[in-house]
């Protein structure tokens, strides 16, 4: 009988320990929740910009290079400088050439002498001519085309850049082979990978 209380005792005795465990934790969630942040939000690799993708692509959309700076990866705007400058030298001189090749052919229609008719004999045929100017107007296109293409990744680098800079990459989200060790089978453990994300 006596051993029957003590156990009735000891039994009371945890639950009543463990009720006001309980009652604890879940004040304190309701502190939590009234909790109101004011100001920025510090991560650990700095604070948190939403608008700085849109800052990017908009400074890149102003001035080519621009949002690489505004990103602070100043490497990249001389890259972006050279690739647009490529473009640009070949439109100038397809549009130097066509223009020279256009006016030799309309000057030879019309029964004049061009710079291609020398002492009365003509060094580039008529047809050279249509052709030439057929290919260089399309490699001006094209070099309009590419300028156009380029500047527009840019555009698209400095936001997704942007980006990625505030992708949270600290040890809460890993990414590491590991040994598996199979429950169902006891041969040697298999290599594997896992995919850790704590919150």
């Amino acid at each position: 009988m006596f051993l029957k209380k003590s156990i009735l005792f000891i039994v009371i005795a945890f639950l009543s320990l463990s009720l006001s465990a309980q009652k604890d934790s879940i004040t304190d969630v309701k502190k939590v929740q009234d909790l109101k942040i004011s100001g920025n939000i510090k991560t650990t690799q700095g604070v948190y910009d939403p608008l700085a993708p849109s800052k990017a692509a908009f400074y890149s959309a102003i001035f080519p290079g621009l949002g690489q700076i505004y990103n602070k990866k100043y490497w990249k705007a001389p890259i972006v400088w050279g690739a647009l400058a490529i473009p640009v030298y070949y439109y100038q001189i397809n549009n130097r050439d066509y223009s020279r090749f256009r006016n030799a052919y309309r000057l030879r229609q019309n029964g004049l002498t061009d710079e291609f008719t020398i002492n009365g004999v003509e060094t580039v045929s008529t047809e050279t001519l249509e052709t030439a100017q057929e290919q260089l107007r399309e490699n001006r296109d094209f070099s309009i085309l590419s300028g156009i293409i380029i500047y527009i990744l840019q555009i698209v680098e400095a936001s997704v850049n942007a980006h990625l800079m505030q992708f949270n990459t600290d040890d809460n989200l890993t990414f590491k082979p590991t040994l598996i060790q199979d429950p169902i089978s006891f041969d040697a453990p298999t290599v594997g990978l896992t995919i850790k994300y704590n919150f």
